[in-house]
């Protein structure tokens, strides 16, 4: 049976991989993405595609989508609550209160809009899987990246304390950990983290790949994979996890 897939920030990245390979399984795909463009591309490419612009921040924007989606389908069967941004970089004592707010509302308050909405129809229908995308910035300490490295944390804490709410009427709710992946936002945020640390784009690229013990970055696909599996019956057993997709980090630390 298809299942019902629900992806934000579903446009590009890795949710436009997600989106696109549980469309490849006959999978019913909703997404939602701040993009106006991404998304009518994606709905062009894909005319059995559920696509919304909405502002993962905007409580109103995501009632309307997931409104549409419930309406549509009833539940889900796997969410992803993948919106995130990098935030500003540079030392604390250098950043703007506002984007600081910014990058703590798309990372955490959108997780929290979307899987608000996730329990409540997965908790009624008795089954459902939640993913969360985090990042290894959840797990180590980011030098110059303390908003986005804050946030990432703090949805660690949400998928724990999610998957113990939900177990018991089993859900499942576990998180993704992304290493560098590669694309065009590791682009824009290895030129931030260049400018923000006095370092080349080359020295900044040439850290990531050190910091990690396969010494590569990872690709949407390889991401994609992870989260196929936990949507698989083979990891029915899996819950409160953070799954790592990113060589094994071995520091952060410029």
């Amino acid at each position: 049976m298809s299942r019902r897939v629900v992806i934000t920030a579903g446009a590009s990245g890795i949710g436009k991989r997600l989106a696109e390979r549980f469309l490849e399984m006959g999978d019913r795909v909703a997404i939602c993405d701040a993009d106006p463009v991404a998304v009518a591309a994606m709905a062009d490419a894909n005319p059995s595609l559920i696509a919304q612009q909405a502002d993962v921040t905007d409580e109103a924007q995501m009632d309307g989508f997931l409104g549409q989606v419930e309406g549509e389908w009833g539940g889900a069967d796997v969410v992803c609550a993948n919106a995130g941004t990098g935030g500003q970089a540079g030392l604390i004592e250098d950043l703007d209160y506002a984007a600081w707010q910014q990058c703590v509302a798309v990372n955490l308050h959108g997780s929290f809009l979307t899987c608000r909405w996730a329990a409540r129809v997965m908790r009624a229908q008795g089954s459902g899987l939640i993913v969360l995308t985090t990042s290894t910035a959840g797990q180590w300490g980011y030098p110059y990246r303390s908003p986005y490295s804050s946030a990432k944390w703090a949805l660690v804490g949400l998928t724990k304390t999610l998957a113990m709410e939900l177990g018991p009427a089993g859900v499942r709710v576990n998180a993704i950990a992304p290493g560098a992946v590669e694309g065009d936002r590791m682009d824009r945020v290895v030129a931030m983290e260049a400018a923000a640390s006095g370092k080349t784009e080359d020295e900044v690229r040439a850290r990531y790949v050190k910091g990690v013990s396969l010494r590569s970055w990872v690709t949407a696909d390889d991401l994609a994979d992870m989260v196929l599996f936990l949507a698989s019956p083979g990891a029915s057993k899996i819950s409160g996890q953070v799954m790592a997709v990113d060589g094994h980090t071995e520091t952060l630390v410029p």
